[in-house]
C-alpha cells in the first residue's frame, strides 16, 4: 500500500509543471481578451471626444487602465480613431502577437 502512495505523490509532482503551464496560458488568454475590450472602449472614447471637440488621443489614453500606458498606440485619421493595445505577457513576443486593434468612427465632420 505504501508503494502506491509514493507513486501517486510522484505522479502529482510530475503533473505540477503541466498544470502551471496550463494556468499561465489561461491567464495569458484572459489578458489578451481584456486587451481586446480595452482597445474597443478606448477607440470609442476617442471617437466621442472628436464629436465633443476634445483631443481624441488624450481621451483614448485616459480611458485605459494604468498598466497599459506604455502598451498602447492611438492613431487618429480624420474622424477615425484606431487603438492598439499590447497585453502584458511573460514572453514579449507572445504579447506582440496578441496585440488587440480596434477602431471607431466619429461620423462625418460637422458642417
Amino acid at each position: 500500500m505504501s508503494d502506491q502512495r509514493g507513486q501517486s505523490t510522484v505522479e502529482v509532482v510530475a503533473l505540477l509543471p503541466v498544470l502551471a503551464v496550463a494556468g499561465l496560458a489561461l491567464l495569458q488568454l484572459l489578458a489578451a481578451g481584456a486587451a481586446v475590450e480595452y482597445a474597443g472602449h478606448a477607440a470609442e472614447a476617442g471617437a466621442v471626444a472628436i464629436v465633443q471637440g476634445r483631443d481624441p488621443t488624450t481621451a483614448a489614453r485616459d480611458s485605459l487602465p494604468s498598466w497599459s500606458v506604455h502598451r498602447v498606440d492611438v492613431r487618429v485619421s480624420g474622424a477615425r480613431v484606431e487603438v492598439r493595445v499590447c497585453p502584458p505577457a511573460l514572453i514579449a513576443r507572445l504579447g506582440t502577437l496578441l496585440t488587440a486593434t480596434a477602431s471607431a468612427d466619429a461620423g462625418p465632420p460637422p458642417s
